[in-house]
């Protein structure tokens, strides 16, 4: 029985789950095929390439926004720890991203797009329109009418309801009326059709997960100050184990949190398996006593 483990012990965010996966050997150029059914080709574009953690090795997933390719990098769930959160509704894909350098072991390598190790695929069409603010009814049709397999498409359904309903709650409204920008943002779409792409195109079985740690400290989302874990993230997070950390900072996002909800049957220890494949997906920030990176173990159980 083929099983994937998310081992949490940095946090999780959505482009840390594509760099793991990817990072684990799923194919990032039928990740892209596949993403172009969506007719949204316009809006971004894909950038992955090997870093260096804290000594590991490890895939950074960004996706561009075409209309702000000179203001960020995507990130949208970029694991970054110190966020501005700029969410109308509680969204973890509209951050402003602080980088630190706290030590002399993170390094980044990019090349160009004449070797195997930085890839861009840019998809610039001229259209210039900005989706930012869809709706979840928008999504769900967006979802609903790509040409995806209907494992895709109903994995893909399950994580955005997860967020959809944790922001229906907060902001006391039923799912159908929810229009946000964290659901909405292209950035986040595009993490979290692509764990659904790129899970099924892995054929994994059985889905497991670590505790997940969620940081502690404050952050500024639209309404305010409010404490890590932000609402949404909190929300989503019902009856599942959360590990305390000293760590200051957003560590899992509503993103991140909603994949590992939605998808693992079981939060547990890391399992008993015959490990085949190992992927590490990183965030932005870095940290002096871990490397910030989200490992996949992949294995026979």
């Amino acid at each position: 029985m083929k099983t994937l483990y998310f081992d949490c012990f940095s946090g999780i965010s959505g482009d840390m789950v594509i760099g793991a996966l990817i990072d684990a050997g799923a194919d990032p150029e039928f990740l892209v095929q596949e993403l172009s059914k969506l007719k949204m080709e316009d809006e971004y574009k894909l950038v992955w390439k090997k870093v260096v953690k804290n000594g590991i090795s490890s895939t950074k997933f960004d996706v561009i926004l075409v209309d702000n390719l000179t203001e960020h990098s995507i990130a949208g769930d970029s694991g970054d720890h110190s966020h501005k959160h700029t969410h109308s509704h509680d969204d973890d894909h509209n951050h402003e991203h602080s980088h630190s350098h706290d030590d002399d072991h993170n390094h980044e390598h990019s090349h160009s797009h004449d070797d195997d190790h930085s890839h861009e695929h840019s998809h610039h069409h001229n259209h210039n329109h900005s989706h930012q603010h869809r709706s979840y009814k928008d999504i769900v049709e967006l979802i609903q009418s790509a040409d995806f397999s209907d494992d895709i498409k109903n994995t893909a359904l399950k994580i955005f309801e997860k967020i959809g309903r944790a922001e229906g709650h907060i902001h006391g409204m039923p799912l159908e009326q929810v229009h946000f920008h964290e659901v909405g943002a292209v950035d986040s779409i595009i993490d979290i059709v692509g764990t659904a792409i790129l899970i099924h195109h892995l054929e994994v079985s059985v889905i497991k997960a670590s505790a997940l740690p969620v940081g502690t400290g404050r952050i500024k989302i639209d309404h305010g100050i409010y404490p890590v874990p932000a609402p949404a993230t909190l929300e989503i997070l019902k009856e599942i184990p959360i590990e305390h950390t000293k760590i200051r900072g957003e560590l899992t996002t509503p993103t991140g949190a909603a994949i590992a909800a939605a998808l693992a049957d079981e939060f547990c220890a890391f399992p008993s398996i015959m490990v085949q494949s190992i992927g590490y997906g990183t965030g932005t920030k870095n940290f002096a006593e871990h490397p910030n990176v989200l490992r996949v173990i992949i294995g026979e159980q």
